[in-house]
Parts: C-alpha cells; sequence; structure tokens
C-alpha cells in the first residue's frame, strides 16, 4: 500500500524503505509510526524479500520526535503517554523482530529516537560526517522506549555516559561504540558501502539469514542452559533442510550456492 510518510521500493529481493519527511528531518510523528508499524509488521511474508535498507531523504537520518508531535503530549495524561509510548514501542518492536536484516544508511543527524532506529539496524553505516546524540535528559525526559534495543548495542557502559550527559557525538565514537559498524567518507562511498553489504547477503542462504536472527535474539535472551539444547536443534534442522543441503552440496563441488547472485 502507498504511505506518505515512507517511501518504499520493492525490487530485486531488496525492501528499500526512505523515511520522507525531510522537512522536518524526518522527525517521528503519529503517521510515521503508524505507517511503519504496518510495513514492518508485514514485511517479512513478502516471499521474494531478502533484506531491508532502513535510508532517509534529505540531509539527516532522523531528528527523533516531532515538535508538534512533542507540542500534544504536554497535555497529556499519564494515561496518555501510556497509550503513544505503547505504540512507538510497537513500531521498534517490530523493526527489532523483522525476520529480515536490516541494513542501515545513516547520513546527517541521527537524534533521539534516531539512534533508535540505528539501534534495530543489523548492519549500520555511517558516514564520517553523521551525529548522534541521546538528548532527552536535556529536555528532562528519558530514552526509556529505545533503551533496550540502544544498551543492547552499545552496552551497559557507553549508556551511562550518552544517556546520562545527553551529549553529541560523532561516527567515530558511534563505531567505538558498537551502534554502527561501518564509517565511509562521503555519500557515494556509503552507497557502495550498502551496496557491498547487500552483495554479502545476497550470498548467504535466506533462510539461513533469516534463522541466524532467530538464532541471534534467542541466545541474546536466554542463559546457557537453555541456548545450549536450542543451538544443537537450529544446527540439526538448518543441516537437514532443503536449503542447507543445496549450500553444503555446492561447497564441496566447489560451485555457486543456487541463491547466490551476482
Amino acid at each position: 500500500m502507498p504511505y506518505k510518510t515512507l517511501l518504499v521500493d520493492d525490487r530485486d529481493g531488496v525492501v528499500t524503505v526512505t523515511l520522507n519527511r525531510p522537512e522536518v528531518h524526518n522527525a517521528f510523528n503519529d503517521e510515521l509510526i503508524s505507517e511503519a508499524i504496518d510495513l514492518f509488521g508485514s514485511i517479512g511474508s513478502r516471499a521474494s524479500a531478502r533484506a531491508v535498507v532502513l535510508r532517509s531523504g534529505g540531509p539527516n537520518f532522523c531528528a527523533g520526535a516531532d515538535l508538534n508531535w512533542m507540542s500534544r503530549m504536554v497535555a497529556y495524561t499519564r494515561d496518555d503517554n501510556v497509550r503513544d509510548s505503547s505504540h512507538l514501542a510497537k513500531m521498534f518492536a517490530l523493526m527489532n523482530e523483522c525476520p529480515l536484516p536490516i541494513i542501515g544508511r545513516i547520513q546527517g543527524a541521527a537524534i533521539g529516537g534516531g539512534v533508535g532506529l540505528v539501534s534495530v539496524c543489523d548492519v549500520a553505516i555511517a558516514t564520517r560526517d553523521a551525529k548522534f546524540g541521546l538528548s532527552e535528559v536535556k529536555l528532562g525526559i528519558l530514552p526509556a522506549v529505545i533503551s533496550p534495543y540502544v544498551i543492547a548495542k552499545i552496552g551497559e557502559s557507553h549508556a551511562r555516559a550518552l544517556f546520562l550527559t545527553g551529549e553529541r557525538f560523532d561516527a567515530e565514537r558511534a563505531l567505538r561504540t558498537g551502534l554502527v559498524h561501518r564509517v565511509v567518507d562521503d555519500a557515494d562511498s556509503l552507497d557502495a558501502a550498502v551496496n557491498d553489504t547487500l552483495s554479502q547477503l545476497m550470498s548467504s542462504g535466506p533462510e539461513a539469514v533469516r534463522a541466524c536472527k532467530r538464532l541471534i535474539g534467542y541466545v541474546a535472551s536466554h542463559p546457557l542452559e537453555d541456548s545450549i539444547p536450542y543451538t544443537i536443534e537450529a544446527i540439526a534442522e538448518r543441516r537437514v533442510s532443503p536449503e542447507g543441503q543445496q549450500g553444503m552440496e555446492a561447497f564441496l563441488r566447489k560451485e555457486k550456492a543456487p541463491w547466490a547472485k551476482g
């Protein structure tokens, strides 16, 4: 379906999702959140889709919350705020649980909820001049809804430093903390790096990639005594699967796997 705040292009196994509110630096509002919930609630059912690229129009990736949206919150009751935050939390949860790998193409500013978006990307690539910030404390509030994903990405130590100060930080620091995985010089290099990552994904078994995301989510959230039997079952299932059989046979014959593109 067509959206107003998102542009969606689905071709050659790649779903490119563009935040399309450049006039407000792609900040969130109710409409963008609802559209993202609708899209990511069903994106994994696209049979031919193998990866998602999350990007934005204009010079900045995402400035967090829209000012007009925030201005209405001042008059919200506690129950209003619970409903509003639940809606935002659903969007981040669906993106984090997306069965397809998400590549983040990050340029310009990613502030507040924009850092949350970076955190739910499986691979995040940023330009060297990109700027980040978890500035909620400057407004007397918290980066609460995004905190599970940001802390999972950067760890408690970096979260303490960045959540409590609300300071802005550059792409090199984002790389050191693990918020992003690669830093490049400019927009052309950014597109090349995204395409390189897509090439890597397209040479991997599509079912195996989805299974890897489930594996990571399970192992990261369960104790070792639960994870060990899960991993045993997971590898046994993949080895006897049609894709696993095809991949291992192609490797032994020194041939390209049937799903590999390019």
